[in-house]
């Protein structure tokens, strides 16, 4: 009977943002299948692939969030198991620490439920609450952004195997990116902690894999924001924005008094993606830069909608120094 036994319940907390009034947190009730991200070879690497594909999720699990004053948020998993809380709360910048981060509890609520919980019940979580001193936010892709992906490659071959058959120590950060992302976080004063939020089209289920290489790699942290799988294989209505795009637009009404660079690739569709936003906020973006992939086409298009382009500086960068020496020629760094 031991076979039919469930694994485990584990909640996977999201690092995500908030301001002193606003507390904002996603997560996931999810089946802990022992996914080692550290562990090499082939068999494995394929192995852990796959459970972090098919994930076996925790449907309607009630979920307690308990912040450092003691008060306690209430919520529930949906059917893929994914969590949000958004609350009007006051004074939730004195709960951080000086970085910024808010750190609370989470905590599964159905105490009768029938399997082990992992880690007694206790979850740590983060929301991110920008520094006062903040002269500006980044918004950054991860793929061929700031992560050697292969997007663009001949039906993505590429981007699987990296995705399928490398670990997260395996794979390289792009040169010059994890200074330049320091530079800006720290601003013109070398003190202002501007936050960094790295947004990207990949899934939920590869969250703890791109949150071990950004730390890995030495990238400032910042809260990583994606998608479900469910939402990229369903049709999109024609006026729909994406989920990009979305989360992009959300921190822009989150924060109105902070400015933001955005960060991207000329692979996919951030060209268009941004330009659409510094349409809609054209004083609220400082510049954009897109990091040239090896793709002719691709490269011949993004240049052609740059160069019409005079809303805000829009740079195609081939390294991290061209985008340095622009962002100090801007005072945005020191």
């Amino acid at each position: 009977m031991s076979w039919f036994k469930k694994d485990p319940l584990q909640i996977i907390a999201f690092q995500s943002y908030g301001t002193d009034t606003h507390f904002y947190l996603r997560g996931r009730a999810l089946q802990d299948e022992s996914i080692d991200l550290e562990q090499g070879g082939f068999f494995r690497l394929l192995i852990n692939s796959w459970k972090r594909i098919e994930t076996d999720e925790a449907k309607h699990v009630g979920i307690n969030i308990k912040l450092p004053n003691g008060s306690i948020l209430e919520t529930e998993s949906d059917a893929k198991g994914y969590f949000k809380v958004k609350a009007n709360l006051q004074d939730l910048k004195t709960m951080a620490n000086t970085q910024g981060w808010l750190a609370c509890e989470v905590a599964c609520s159905n105490l009768n439920i029938k399997r082990d919980i992992q880690q007694n019940n206790r979850f740590s979580a983060e929301i991110l609450i920008p520094s006062t001193k903040a002269e500006f936010g980044v918004a950054s892709d991860i793929d061929d952004t700031i992560l050697h992906t292969g997007v663009v490659s001949t039906l993505k071959w590429r981007l699987l195997y990296n995705t399928l058959f490398k670990s997260a120590k395996m794979r390289l950060p792009l040169k010059g990116a994890a200074e330049f992302y320091h530079l800006l976080h720290r601003g013109k004063s070398g003190e202002n902690a501007n936050p960094i939020f790295y947004v990207s089209h990949s899934p939920w289920n590869l969250y703890r894999y791109l949150e071990l290489f950004l730390k890995q790699n030495n990238f400032p942290k910042g809260p990583i924001l994606l998608r479900s799988f469910s939402n990229m294989l369903m049709k999109k209505t024609p006026n729909e924005k994406p989920q990009k795009q979305k989360e992009i637009l959300d921190l822009l009404i989150t924060y109105p008094d902070l400015p933001f660079i955005l960060i991207g690739d000329s692979g996919e569709h951030d060209v268009d993606i941004y330009l659409e936003i510094t349409e809609q906020f054209p004083d609220r973006i400082k510049a954009i830069y897109l990091r040239s992939v090896k793709h002719k086409k691709k490269i011949i298009r993004v240049k052609g909608l740059l160069e019409k382009y005079k809303t805000t500086p829009a740079l195609l960068v081939d390294s991290s120094e061209q985008a340095i020496a622009h962002a100090r020629e801007n005072d945005f760094i020191a």
